[in-house]
């Protein structure tokens, strides 16, 4: 008995010195990267703030810690009688967002719902709703994976229902991530190669589809803009294009902390999506290098402990969060280095954004959680 509790007072140490370290690195960065553009906005309030952004960063990642160390303590097993409500409320939000009056739209989107001076994406929970309700489903029946009817068809359906809400808002990125998630845990889960690759096709048949039948279409131009953005660098490449100079200005050791041109009002948004390109800018690729090696231990620590986890119920549950993390970071390379259509994708723990903070903040907790029940912790 004794035994049991000194495991269960323990966690994955690495994981949380890595999460720590990319938060505060992301704070930092993100008063670097919003400096001038947080002055910029309050000038027009007669302000001039430089420090709107580190302020409600800061804030965040306090909130974040609160959660984080609420989920490291809270058992994860008793996630399963929430799975379905969390999905049920997830959708909801995702259906209210396309309701007049209670979606906000901004930047041609309507991706977030008001409460008060809080705003909330409905996108973000979706991510882990999906991701709990998935571990319950396939854990409490395993043999449903190997099932057309009962098991692949059913989150085929659901990858569909959520992917296509979060489409419409537009958010091609987040779409993108859910259906991954849900697609790859049940690959986790055992779900055949032929599924994936029939999944993979009918995706590429899809956006060529897009690209054919209307060319001069939104979509069309987001997908095709990224092969040549400095075609339009003005228009539809003009955010890449700022990114791609940012990137090359920095070169080895980058220009110095502080000192990126790019963030001067060039790069639009610099403390969001494009936040990679400033840290390659000011800190090159060396520091680009390291930050990439800190989020390649962490998504190992996150697979040893899905593939130690007690349960599937668990394994599942850490697969999913490692999964989540690790193609936004892929996600958000690729679109910053122009080898993907440009869509919002944050940079885990790195760019600013209060709700994706949070959720990865608190999926972390989860995992820490898991690794506390995990009998043989390496």
């Amino acid at each position: 008995m004794r035994s049991k509790k000194s495991k269960l007072k323990s966690g994955d140490f690495i994981l949380v010195i890595l999460t720590v370290g990319l938060v505060i690195f992301g704070i930092i960065m993100v008063f670097s990267a919003s400096y001038y553009q947080s002055i910029n906005e309050t000038s027009k309030s007669g302000g001039g703030n430089p420090y709107g952004y580190l302020t409600k960063d800061v804030m965040w990642a306090v909130l974040g810690f609160g959660l984080m160390l609420f989920t490291a303590v809270f058992d994860y097993r008793r996630y399963r009688k929430f799975a379905i409500p969390i999905l049920i409320a997830s959708f909801i939000l995702l259906v209210l967002l396309m309701v007049p009056g209670i979606g906000h739209e901004g930047k041609g989107a309507t991706r977030w719902i008001g409460v008060g001076s809080i705003t909330i994406m409905p996108g973000e929970i979706a991510k882990i709703a999906l991701i709990i309700f998935v571990a319950w489903f396939l854990s409490e029946k395993p043999q449903r994976i190997k099932s057309l009817t009962m098991g692949i068809l059913p989150l085929f359906g659901i990858c569909a229902v959520f992917g296509g809400l979060i489409l419409i808002q537009p958010n091609m990125s987040t779409a993108i991530t859910v259906v991954a998630i849900v697609i790859l845990m049940m690959f986790v889960a055992g779900l055949s190669w032929l599924y994936c690759g029939g999944l993979v096709g009918l995706g590429a048949v899809g956006i060529a589809a897009i690209i054919i039948t209307n060319p001069d279409s939104h979509w069309a131009k987001r997908i095709t803009s990224f092969t040549d953005p400095f075609a339009d660098p003005l228009g539809d490449g003009f955010q890449v294009v700022q990114s791609l100079m940012a990137l090359g200005s920095g070169g080895l050791f980058g220009v110095g902390l502080g000192k990126s041109i790019q963030k001067n009002l060039y790069l639009p948004e610099p403390q969001n999506d494009f936040i990679l390109a400033i840290i390659g800018e000011e800190l090159g690729f060396v520091g680009i290098l390291v930050l990439m090696t800190a989020y390649v231990i962490l998504i190992w620590r996150g697979i040893h402990i899905a593939v130690n986890a007690p349960d599937q119920f668990g394994t599942l549950m850490a697969s999913g969060i490692t999964i989540m993390v690790a193609i936004q970071v892929i996600l958000n390379v690729a679109v910053v280095t122009s080898s993907m259509p440009p869509t919002g994708i944050t940079l885990p723990f790195v760019s600013y954004g209060g709700n994706a903070l949070m959720l990865f903040m608190g999926s972390m907790g989860i995992l820490l959680n898991i690794s506390r029940h995990t009998a043989q912790v390496k």
